[in-house]
């Protein structure tokens, strides 16, 4: 290369754009990766000086020394230095550390940041290079030290008063409290009656009846409580004429749905891949990082994916308008671009998430993605198709009947454009019944066939999923999009919360911890006081709020609240699980504890006995081979399979979780397949729904 060239130095956070970005700058362009993070609070203390000013105190992470050296020889070699990490608060803190780590202070130094890594975005991103912005910076670093304090000062309070091992945070706790108050309201729940009331009635000529549903009287709409309101209604209308009294037409747009955020990605990955958040964010980083594309090289796929705004390009909005016309046709594109309006300054600096390409359709690229990596893809590129189409037009009709002094009603709809749902279809939009239309016309006479009523109970709160956890924290305000996924794995580990069939349930280790943090921090965990303290740091982002304000008029409270805690908490100790495993050694029923590897088994005799052995978690079905027990199990590559607990001496071993019903054609064993359930002999061949399939 000409020595006479300039050179350049690009540091990005993560390898694999190393390789993508290399691709779109000329032969003077270096780039190089930090791994992430390279400077942080130390663990061994709290990492700040309450004596002078709240000063954080940085180190170089441990395990850095290397990435840092060979980002020094780099440095040496180049004129100008373009830090490009993450954009967002936490990649322009990222970027300000290594500005003092790889002492840059004399430097040429610049900021670039870009939504997608495409050639036009980095390209641009460089026209446009910039200070660090230490708003940005200041942002994070008090989120940082907020954190940082709680974790520090909360967590040996409960190691002391409940176990070692557990942790409190800033986020995790309201969002445990969150989880522990819907339990609350479950549990509290008390089913109240209600009846519907249905009747079948036939119109002159036709063939089959339609059904009619219970309206209310002349003075509007009566709500059936008792199965005594139902029986007199019906002793009013046995002998009663059905006439057709009001008669309505109309037209009913069905608007696009936005395109993704962070917040929506992962409530509908739940949804419909049935992805957890973590799942999701981990596959969504590799898409946005880049992937290696047959004839194209390695490329980014999708836009940034952690923020809030609903935005998108003027340029992209351009492309994709222009794709939608040339595919379906005019008709089809949207009249003007959809946009969510936030009350809110939330990380809105960027777009939302969207394919970089919207020429680049999932199927021509199928096969060069893994399975789970395709279908993410997929999902959120007929979400930004849709986003940019037109609504879905659907003919409404409604009817009233009258007979005697109650009304019943019937309304239909028909579907006469389908708009965006020609690409995407969300799961209302396929539950949602589409007929024909009425055929009932006003002062037409109807005849009786039958009635159905039925009772009916109220039903509890819906216990959290991952989906609706989300949700709820992206609506109260708590935490930012890149929270949502640690904050929910984290109470996981902890065994806070366990997962069972989607759903969130809290443990008894769960629900003390957050009785406690309630009695000693009832601000930490009080909702309303942890969202604005986001609106506080979408202050300091703003410029409007200093950071060091907020963490001086933080930290003294808190302080005296660990202290008052101390002294008058009393201590709670959680009772092991015991298990049916009995111990060979001294007979005692073994318990389950919690190590760094998960669950295992351990003597309760401890430490007279000291025999362990590892946990299995059993399925309730019979080894078809032994009769012993079925538990899930791990491959060494850490696939789930499931097989015998007498492994090694019975061998038996499926992928799929068997059933404990036996085949109804041959008693062989079935396994549960996506939503059908297989016989696992081959020449039987039967297979049938499972009661516990979804409904698509």
């Amino acid at each position: 290369m000409d020595s006479t060239l300039a050179k350049y130095l690009v540091i990005v956070e993560s390898p694999a754009k190393v390789k993508t970005i290399k691709k779109f700058l000329g032969a003077n362009y270096e780039v190089a990766a930090s791994n992430g993070h390279v400077r942080d609070l130390p663990k061994s203390q709290l990492g700040f000086d309450v004596n002078n000013d709240y000063e954080p105190k940085y180190i170089t992470i441990r395990g850095k020394g290397d990435v840092l050296a060979n980002l020094r020889k780099a440095v040496k070699k180049a004129d100008k230095i373009y830090l490009a990490t993450d954009p967002d608060r936490e990649g322009e803190a990222i970027s300000w550390h290594l500005l003092y780590a790889l002492k840059l202070e004399n430097k040429k130094v610049y900021r670039i940041t870009f939504n997608e890594i495409t050639k036009n975005a980095v390209k641009e991103s460089l026209k446009n290079a910039r200070e660090i912005d230490m708003n940005l910076v200041d942002a994070q670093q008090a989120r940082r030290i907020l954190d940082r304090m709680v974790g520090y000062l909360i967590s040996p309070l409960l190691w002391a008063k409940i176990k070692r091992g557990l942790s409190a945070g800033r986020v995790q706790s309201v969002a445990l409290r969150i989880i522990c108050d819907r339990e609350a309201e479950i549990d509290a729940f008390i089913p109240e009656e209600y009846w519907s009331l249905d009747v079948d009635l036939k119109a002159k000529g036709q063939k089959t009846p339609v059904t009619a549903k219970y309206y209310g009287t002349v003075d509007g709409k009566v709500n059936l409580t008792r199965k005594e309101q139902v029986d007199d209604i019906l002793k009013d209308i046995k002998k009663a004429s059905f006439v057709v009294t009001e008669e309505k037409h109309g037209e009913r747009m069905k608007k696009a749905p936005l395109p993704f955020t962070t917040s929506t990605l992962q409530q509908e990955a739940s949804k419909v891949l049935n992805f957890s958040t973590q799942k999701t964010m981990r596959l969504a980083q590799q898409l946005y990082e880049g992937v290696d594309i047959k004839g194209e090289g390695t490329v980014g796929l999708i836009t940034y994916l952690r923020t809030d705004s609903t935005r998108v390009s003027e340029e992209a909005e351009a492309v994709a308008r222009s794709y939608i016309v040339n595919k379906l046709g005019e008709e089809y594109a949207a009249e003007a671009a959809a946009e969510k309006k936030n009350s809110k300054k939330i990380q809105d600096a960027h777009e939302a998430i969207r394919p970089t390409d919207i020429n680049r359709e999932p199927l021509k690229i199928k096969d060069e993605l893994p399975r789970d990596l395709f279908r993410l893809y997929q999902l959120i590129w007929k979400r930004f198709a849709a986003s940019r189409m037109a609504p879905a037009k659907y003919e409404t009709s409604s009817v009233k009947i009258q007979a005697d002094k109650h009304f019943f009603s019937m309304a239909a709809s028909k579907l006469v454009f389908e708009g965006y749902m020609n690409v995407y279809m969300q799961e209302e939009d396929r539950e949602e019944k589409t007929t024909a239309g009425l055929t009932l016309h006003k002062g037409d006479v109807l005849g009786f066939e039958q009635e159905n009523a039925q009772q009916h109970f109220t039903t509890p709160p819906a216990h959290y999923t991952e989906a609706s956890l989300v949700k709820a924290l992206e609506e109260l305000g708590i935490g930012r999009p890149s929270t949502y996924a640690p904050t929910i794995t984290t109470i996981l580990a902890r065994h806070y919360i366990v997962k069972e069939n989607k759903n969130i349930y809290v443990t008894e280790l769960g629900e003390v911890v957050n009785r406690m943090m309630v009695e000693a921090f009832p601000s930490i965990v009080d909702v309303n006081f942890t969202a604005n303290m986001e609106a506080l740091l979408d202050g300091v982002e703003e410029g409007t709020v200093k950071w060091k304000t907020i963490i001086s008029n933080f930290y003294p409270d808190l302080e005296e609240a660990v202290e008052i805690a101390r002294k008058d908490l009393a201590e709670v100790k959680i009772a092991d699980e015991v298990s049916d495993e009995i111990c060979e050694e001294c007979g005692r029923n073994m318990v389950i504890k919690y190590g760094p590897h998960g669950r295992f088994l351990a003597c309760p005799g401890f430490p007279d006995c000291r025999n362990t052995k590892p946990y299995f978690e059993k399925i309730g079905v019979a080894c078809p081979k032994c009769g012993k027990d079925i538990v899930l199990r791990k491959s060494k590559k850490g696939r789930k399979y499931y097989g015998c607990i007498d492994n090694p001496d019975c061998d038996f071993m499926v992928w799929q979780k068997p059933s404990d019903k036996k085949c109804p054609q041959c008693g062989e064993l079935m396994v549960c397949r996506g939503s059908k359930l297989v016989c696992t002999d081959e020449k039987c061949g039967y297979v049938t729904l499972s009661e516990f399939s979804n409904k698509l």
